[in-house]
């Protein structure tokens, strides 16, 4: 089902975020892209790319096998004037530029006494469920929380990229944008056919299509749980969710920010007020996460309401096998969002 006021068509994920790309450079001739054989034909190791060093020559700029080199030149070119939106091939690989984001670009917008923008979006890659093995499959969101100066965002089926783009280009901080590779090739704007979603600020709200005229008025006892995942990981959970309805009879809801930190879910706190159980899947492995920010905000903004504390789903901890059967036992999959949802409220 697409929702009300949703674009037409249903572009694949990663079409999307390359027509975005052709339209920001097309709209603003400040913006520079940078990155690792980017250039036609090749267009990337995902296509994202693809097209743009044709219409844009002097503004798509391929670069040597060096992410802190890159992210450098890319902070210093948006700290001059520009705006530059940076590919890392991988999204392992942007441990090679943290000392950059850290040490040079969050801190620059503010340590000269007075805010310097600095716009600068950095495209991370992440995921598994690719075989790709234990150095091209993981989700570092974790690595980057807390940096004063830095904004994490996660592309998501449920939020235009171009959308998206302008909003991380206009905050003029640096921005990780985290692209779940397996979103790549999904369709936006689709969600199982019991369940409709919309938009409540930041946050697509994902919930048991009744037939009626939409809304967020839910009531108290066709609430079961609430699952906040996020982009990434939000086609398992709606799979977990369908099966918790059919086997079950568990109705809940979803909640996918576009950014994930800082996460601001002042405008549905009564939704999550009243749920018996309240449940946060990400992939990346457990310890200092995304899922405990959200939680620890939580906590302390519904202390007295919440029934249940607030339950973590990570990935094991390991390292991220190849092999099929083995990657499925360490990243988290559908059964495991649902194995979650039935020990939270059984306890």
């Amino acid at each position: 089902m697409t929702v009300a006021g949703a674009p037409a068509g249903r572009a694949r994920v990663g079409e999307n975020l390359n027509r975005a790309l052709h339209g920001l450079l097309e709209d603003d001739p400040s913006v520079y892209v940078l990155g690792e054989d980017l250039l036609d034909p090749y267009g990337g190791a995902f296509k994202i790319t693809k097209g743009l060093s044709t219409r844009f020559p002097g503004r798509v700029l391929t670069t040597p096998l060096s992410e802190g080199a890159i992210v450098g030149a890319a902070s210093g070119l948006a700290l001059a004037g520009g705006k530059a939106v940076v590919e890392i091939m991988f999204a392992d690989f942007v441990a090679l530029a943290f000392d950059q984001i850290l040490n040079f670009a969050a801190k620059s917008v503010t340590m000269y006494g007075s805010r310097v923008p600095l716009p600068l979006v950095i495209r991370c890659p992440s995921g598994g469920h690719r075989g790709y093995g234990p150095t091209h499959s993981q989700s570092p969101q974790k690595h980057f929380i807390g940096i004063p100066g830095l904004s994490l965002f996660e592309m998501s089926p449920f939020h235009d990229n171009r959308a998206v783009l302008d909003r991380m280009l206009a905050l003029g901080e640096p921005c990780l944008l985290f692209e779940d590779k397996v979103l790549y090739t999904r369709r936006m704007y689709e969600v199982d056919e019991l369940f409709t979603w919309e938009l409540v600020g930041d946050v697509a709200v994902v919930h048991l299509d009744t037939g009626g005229p939409g809304g967020l008025e839910i009531p108290s006892g066709d609430l079961d749980y609430v699952l906040i995942t996020p982009g990434g990981v939000a086609h398992r959970a709606l799979a977990a969710m369908r099966t918790l309805l059919l086997d079950h009879d568990l109705a809940g809801v979803l909640l996918v920010p576009s950014r994930l930190y800082p996460f601001d879910p002042s405008e549905l706190l009564p939704l999550l007020g009243r749920a018996p159980l309240v449940c946060v899947a990400e992939d990346g492995s457990a310890g200092g996460t995304w899922g405990d920010h959200v939680a620890a905000g939580l906590h302390t903004r519904l202390w007295g309401r919440l029934r249940r504390p607030v339950r973590l789903v990570s990935s094991a901890d390991s390292v991220i096998p190849t092999a099929a059967h083995l990657e499925r036992e360490v990243l988290v999959q559908d059964s495991t969002i649902r194995r979650a949802v039935l020990e939270g409220l059984s306890g």
